[in-house]
């Protein structure tokens, strides 16, 4: 459920931004606020796990996300979404890292144990394929069981009873889990979270034509995020049980393997932010036909995952790794050759009554599908390798901690893209926007048509409208073009700094200093042990 609502929200943000006039920055916040509460909050969820029993915070979280969500189908506003987003990360940050310590609680090491991992690896790519065909077919919806529906709402309130089920019938089916003495660092989550949300509000207000970079808020709201994650490190070296140990980050190969997952998640949260609404707002997808455009992306991530599975057990993962961030570059840098007659005239032609949609040249098995599975094998072949490579050598009490750091690295990585790559597509739809605004004004005028009053349907005025389909490509294909420079960056990390052999990351002794972890001490997320079997696999990113 956790992952198919990324996919889903991605689907429904152009019908999200029609009907609450959302543009631009703000909707960017869609998706950015979520990755930032849930990694933010990531392992500090995993402690309270720890701490209260992992049965009652997986339940609890359960109740939260099902809760934000179906307030977040229900939102009149903007900011009210947001709000119902931000709680929803709240919601997954409790629920997701207890989920798989439960495994560990009601599953004896051993073929059952494998068995459980190896399913619920799965669900997270089923999870991603049915968000993309749910998503679509539920957004497209105009009305169900006679009853007029918006159809994005939807996506959001399908969380509800799946989350409240599962609340539910945990008691039933789940054991509680042993509550330790573990230490809540309050503070390394505040000032992580803080520093972070603070950053990423600044990078996104400096892409907004009213303020930009010279605006003081800005500046202010960055030095701020700039200090408080200076004393998120500070935190971090002097309490007694860190959220996030910095000893972790010494290791060369599990280092290399974090700050490379900054930048490749940056780039990836990129690619279906923009290319979500490319599909269906340039070249005039109805909503399932944009999810099952994006089908071959799951396929083409579990071949990529297939070949680094076998391949990590026979090459340096170097290799391995740096060829899949380098063919994820190559598919980004060709996804902002985008090619699209976006000149005030085709705009004025696709608002007519049954006009050809200004993308409509995009050809989808030429332009888009060779990139797209060319992106999807080569993620495959980076996150199996990162998975392993962050709990590679880590001492018996870290395992569990490094592998959740792997998960909030991936969220607050795709987070802070988002926003640098949102701003950069900003600063070229703004000035567009200048040379183009007048004549569109002009033109929708001469039509017949007031360029203020409200598209039927939806809240934006018909020169919004207008505005936002002329300008959409230069953004978005600068975006993209941001998006394969960060993808070499990782790709360079990688070739640069990645030094393990195949027998140090597969072999016997590869997850500990010489120390089987899947003995019989089992890592509690914060990094203390509870004397039961620890995880036969280390978790996939989520």
């Amino acid at each position: 459920m956790l992952v198919l609502d990324g996919t889903i929200t991605n689907i429904a943000l152009p019908h999200i931004a029609r009907d609450l006039a959302m543009t631009g920055g703000t909707l960017t916040w869609v998706v950015t606020i979520y990755a930032l509460s849930f990694g933010g909050l990531l392992l500090l969820g995993g402690r309270l796990g720890d701490l209260l029993g992992r049965r009652r915070t997986f339940t609890v979280g359960l109740s939260i996300f099902a809760f934000a969500s179906l307030l977040g189908g229900c939102a009149t506003e903007g900011w009210m979404l947001l709000a119902s987003r931000a709680l929803q990360g709240v919601g997954a940050a409790l629920a997701s890292p207890a989920a798989l310590a439960l495994i560990t609680t009601n599953f004896p090491v051993g073929p059952q144990r494998s068995k459980a991992m190896g399913v619920f690896a799965g669900m997270s790519g089923i999870g991603a394929a049915t968000g993309l065909l749910l998503g679509g077919f539920l957004t497209g919806l105009d009305s169900i069981f006679g009853m007029e529906v918006t159809g994005w709402r939807l996506t959001l309130w399908i969380n509800a009873p799946i989350g409240l089920v599962a609340a539910l019938l945990a008691p039933r089916w789940l054991r509680e889990s042993e509550r330790s003495n573990a230490r809540l660092d309050v503070p390394g989550a505040v000032t992580a979270t803080g520093g972070l949300l603070a950053l990423v509000y600044g990078l996104s207000r400096a892409g907004e034509a009213e303020h930009g970079w010279d605006d003081p808020i800005t500046a202010l709201t960055l030095a701020v995020g700039v200090a408080l994650l200076v004393a998120f490190v500070v935190t971090e070296r002097r309490v007694a049980a860190p959220l996030m140990p910095l000893r972790l980050l010494l290791d060369r190969t599990r280092g290399t393997s974090f700050g490379a997952m900054i930048f490749a998640a940056a780039a990836m949260f990129a690619m279906f932010y923009f290319n979500g609404q490319f599909v269906q707002r340039i070249m005039g997808y109805e909503p399932l036909h944009a999810g099952v455009a994006f089908l071959p992306f799951s396929v083409a991530v579990m071949t990529g995952a297939a070949i680094a599975s076998i391949g990590v057990r026979k090459v340096s993962v170097r290799y391995i790794t740096g060829t899949g961030t380098l063919l994820a570059s190559i598919a980004l840098f060709g996804f902002s050759r985008y090619d699209v007659d976006d000149s005030v005239e085709a705009v004025l032609r696709s608002m007519a009554p049954g006009g050809e949609p200004i993308g409509a040249g995009v050809s989808y098995l030429t332009d888009f599908l060779p990139f797209l599975v060319m992106m999807g094998i080569g993620m495959g072949m980076t996150f199996v390798p990162m998975t392993l490579t962050a709990v590679h050598a880590v001492r018996r009490e870290d395992a569990g901690v490094g592998s959740g750091m792997l998960n909030t690295v991936q969220q607050v990585g795709g987070a802070l893209g988002l926003a640098i790559l949102g701003t950069v597509s900003l600063h070229f739809i703004n000035d567009r926007t200048t040379d183009i605004s007048g004549p569109l004004r002009e033109g929708i005028a001469a039509g017949g048509l007031d360029p203020d009053a409200s598209v039927p349907g939806g809240s934006l005025s018909y020169l919004d409208s207008a505005l936002y389909t002329a300008t959409y490509t230069e953004g978005a294909t600068h975006a993209f073009l941001g998006a394969s420079v960060l993808m070499l960056v990782a790709s360079l990390v990688i070739w640069t700094f990645m030094r393990v052999s195949p027998t140090e990351l597969t072999g016997p002794q590869g997850a500990g200093h010489g120390e089987d972890v899947t003995g019989s001490t089992a890592e509690r997320t914060d990094g203390t042990t509870d004397g039961k079997a620890a995880e036969d696999v280390p978790a996939p990113p989520v």
